[in-house]
């Protein structure tokens, strides 16, 4: 018999049995190993309303707290909220990561660098 996927959609190798989890969405029941997982992490307060409260804060600099939160979807909620992308038959051998975009630090470049380097 043909097999569209290594892993037949699971992550389940060698466990008999995995318990049900309830889809966030439309809470249809899914094997865990199944589900499609993210962990979301988020300001509790969005950008705008981030800038009224520095402005209207006693304290000079307050982190606003974040809210943490690990979604779980049935692979068809997944598709249809562009969680996760349907991929042709040759990529879907591609078992790598995908790519991460990350915010990039610049160092800080000027006068306290030249000046560390003149006392040594």
């Amino acid at each position: 018999m043909t097999v569209k996927r290594r892993n037949h959609g699971r992550s389940k190798k060698g466990r008999g049995h995995v318990k049900f989890i309830r889809c966030d969405n439309c809470s249809q029941a899914c094997p865990k190993d199944k589900a499609i997982k993210r962990f979301n992490v988020r300001n509790m307060i969005e950008a705008a309303a981030k800038r009224d409260m520095a402005e209207a804060s006693v304290y000079e600099s307050y982190d606003v707290p974040k809210v943490y939160y690990k979604q779980q979807h049935c692979v068809a909620c997944a598709i249809h909220s562009r969680i996760v992308r349907v991929r042709s038959r040759v990529n879907r051998r591609n078992r790598a990561p995908p790519s991460r975009f990350r915010k990039e630090f610049k160092k800080p470049t000027g006068a306290p660098t030249a000046a560390v380097k003149a006392s040594a």
